[in-house]
C-alpha cells in the first residue's frame, strides 16, 4: 500500500475553503460542535475493527493494545467533551472592582479559526484524533495530516474522515515530508504538532512567518529513578510494562534507568523476569510485543547494541523489524545512547549512590516529557521540586497520560503548551475579555481635569 501526496494545489485549495467554512459562522453553534463529536465517537465505534486490523499490519499491536492505548483514549475524550462542552464555552464572569463601576466583567471562548494538526506514527490514532477533538470542540475547522510510516492506519484514518465530514470543515492531507513544507508555508489559526523536538523547531520556524500559535509536544529522555528503597518486584513489573508497550516507541517511556547501585543486581534480574511474565518466554512471539516502525528505525536501534555490555535480552531479528526488550550496563553517560530519544525497548542503566547525584544528572540535560521515581513519598516530593519535566508519576510509569482530567504536554525542548479535556478545548480557542458599561449614566471621576482626585486616588 502506497500514500500518494496530497499535491500544493489541493492544500491551498482545502485551506481557503476551510477559512470560508469557518468565517461562515456555522461552527460558532454549540450544537453543531456537539453533533460533530458525536459523530466522530460513532464512526470510531464503526470503524474500530479496520483501525485495529491497520494497527497490527503497520506496527504489530495486538487488540487489546490498540484499544487500550489509542481507541478508549480518545472515545474517552469525546465523551469528556460531550458531558462538559456547554459549561466549557458559557461566558465566565469575572469580579469587577469598585474603581470600574457600573461596569460587568466577563471572559468569552472564541474559536482561533483554522486548524492544523501534524501527528506522529507511533500512536497514529490517538495523536491524530485526540488533538481533533480539542479543535472540534472548540469550533475550529482542522485539517489532518497523518504519518506516511503507517500507511494502512492512514489510508483508513482518511476514509472514516471523508465518510464523516465535509472536506470544507475537517480534512486529511497525505505524504510526506515534502508535503509537510507545503503544508506549513500556508497559513493557519493554530498548528499543534506531535513529533520529535528537531522537527518541531522547523514548525515553529514556519510558524513564527506568520506568528501563528503552536503547540509542540515533542518527546525527549524521560529519566526513570529508581532508588534504593523502592520495592523491586513491583517497580520491575511497572517498569518493564512502560518500556514494552509498544515497543518503547512511545513519547512517554522512561528511556533510560538512574539506579541505586545498592539494587542494581536485583533490578536487572527481576527485569529479565518481568520480561518473561509479560509477553513470554520467546517475546518474538508474543502477539503483544509491536515490532519497530521501519528499517531506518531498526537499524538505528541495533547500533546501538554494538559493542554494548548487554545484560538482558540483547536478540533481534531484521527480517520482522524485531528487538527483545533489553538492559545495557556500564553506559557511559556520554555515549550516543545518552544523547538520543531511544524510542525503542533498549534500556541503558546509569548507577547513583545520593539522590542529589541522580537530580544532577537530569538537571544538566534537557527537560525531558516524563519523569519516574520509584522510592518513598519524601525522596519523590524532593525529586519533583528539583527536577522540571513534562509531567510525572511516583511509583509508576505511563500512567498519568490516562487521566484526561489532567494536561498533558512537555516543557523547554519537550514541548510547549498542553491538551486533555479542558485544557485541549482551551488551546484551540481565545479567551476574550468583555467588559460592559451601562450608558444609563456616568460617572465624571475618570475624566479630565480630574476632578475630586484625592477620593479617586483612594480607589485606585
Amino acid at each position: 500500500m502506497a500514500i500518494k501526496n496530497t499535491s500544493a494545489e489541493q492544500i491551498t485549495k482545502i485551506v481557503v475553503e476551510q477559512k470560508d467554512f469557518f468565517r461562515s459562522g456555522k461552527t460558532l453553534d454549540i450544537q453543531f460542535r456537539l453533533k460533530a463529536l458525536k459523530a466522530l465517537k460513532a464512526a470510531l465505534l464503526k470503524w474500530e475493527k479496520p483501525l485495529a486490523e491497520a494497527l497490527w499490519a503497520d506496527l504489530h499491536k495486538s487488540y487489546e493494545e490498540a484499544y487500550m492505548t489509542e481507541l478508549s483514549i480518545v472515545l474517552g475524550e469525546i465523551d469528556n467533551h460531550i458531558r462538559h462542552l456547554k459549561k466549557w464555552a458559557a461566558p465566565q464572569h469575572r469580579f469587577t472592582p469598585l474603581k470600574m463601576f457600573p461596569s460587568r466583567s466577563k471572559v468569552i471562548s472564541e474559536p482561533l479559526g483554522c486548524s492544523l494538526i501534524i501527528a506522529p506514527w507511533n500512536y497514529p490514532v490517538q495523536l491524530l484524533l485526540n488533538p481533533l477533538v480539542g479543535s472540534i470542540s472548540a469550533g475550529c475547522t482542522t485539517i489532518l495530516k497523518p504519518s506516511p510510516y503507517v500507511e494502512h492506519v492512514s489510508c483508513v484514518i482518511e476514509k472514516i474522515i471523508n465518510e464523516t465530514f465535509n472536506k470544507n470543515y475537517i480534512a486529511v492531507v497525505q505524504g510526506n515530508r515534502d508535503v509537510n513544507a507545503v503544508l506549513l508555508e500556508q497559513r493557519y489559526d493554530i498548528i499543534f504538532f506531535t513529533g520529535s523536538p528537531s522537527l518541531g523547531k522547523k514548525v515553529m520556524t514556519a510558524a513564527a512567518k506568520h506568528l501563528t500559535p503552536v503547540v509542540l509536544e515533542l518527546g525527549g529522555k524521560s529519566p526513570c529513578i529508581v532508588d534504593k528503597n523502592a520495592k523491586i518486584d513491583v517497580v520491575a513489573r511497572r517498569i518493564a510494562w512502560g518500556k514494552c508497550l509498544n515497543a518503547g516507541q512511545t513519547c512517554i517511556a522512561p528511556d533510560y534507568l538512574l539506579v541505586h547501585n545498592e539494587v542494581k543486581p536485583k533490578l536487572i534480574k527481576a527485569l529479565d523476569k518481568e520480561f518473561k511474565s509479560l509477553l513470554g518466554e520467546s517475546t518474538k512471539g508474543s502477539k503483544h510485543f509491536v515490532r519497530i516502525v521501519n528499517d531506518k528505525a531498526f537499524e538505528r536501534l541495533t547500533g546501538y547494541l554494538k559493542g554494548a555490555d548487554i545484560v538482558v535480552g540483547g536478540q533481534y531479528d531484521q527480517t520482522e523489524r524485531y528487538i527483545s526488550p533489553t538492559v545495557i550496563d556500564h553506559v557511559d553517560a556520554d555515549a550516543p545512547i545518552m544523547r538520543e530519544e531511544i524510542f525503542g525497548p533498549i534500556f541503558p542503566i546509569i548507577t547513583f549512590d545520593k539522590i542529589e547525584n541522580a537530580v544532577q544528572f537530569i538537571n544538566e540535560r534537557e527537560k525531558p516529557l516524563a519523569l519516574y521515581y520509584f522510592g518513598d513519598n519524601k525522596t519523590a516530593k524532593y525529586v519533583l521540586k528539583h527536577t522540571s519535566s513534562g509531567g510525572a508519576c511516583v511509583n509508576d510509569t505511563i500512567m498519568h497520560i490516562a487521566n484526561e482530567k489532567l494536561p498533558f504536554g512537555g516543557v523547554g525542548n519537550s514541548g510547549m503548551s498542553s491538551y486533555h479535556g479542558k485544557e485541549s478545548y482551551n488551546v484551540f480557542s481565545h479567551h476574550r475579555s468583555v467588559v460592559t458599561t451601562t450608558t444609563l449614566f456616568d460617572i465624571p471621576f475618570r475624566y479630565m481635569p480630574y476632578k475630586m482626585f484625592s477620593l479617586v486616588k483612594k480607589l485606585l
